[in-house]
């Protein structure tokens, strides 16, 4: 599975357990792909999430333990 679709998996499973909202959703991609144009790299989303205070390490574990298991 390509690293883009786990990435939205990602979002769509932290926006149903209520971790975070569309909209700061849709600002980590945003940001991403600004950062992805303009130097070339790649945050996780996760990481822009977490780095704006909006999720934790703990729920960035328990999103990814749902993706694990499925």
């Amino acid at each position: 599975m390509s690293e883009l679709n786990n990435e939205v998996r990602f979002g769509k499973i932290a926006i149903d357990k209520g971790f975070i909202t569309m909209e700061q959703m849709l600002y980590a991609i945003e940001t991403q792909v600004k950062e992805n144009i303009a130097f070339g790299t790649h945050r996780k989303i996760g990481m822009i999430l977490m780095q704006e205070g909006h999720i934790t390490i703990a729920q960035i574990e328990e999103v990814l333990e749902v993706l694990d298991d499925r």
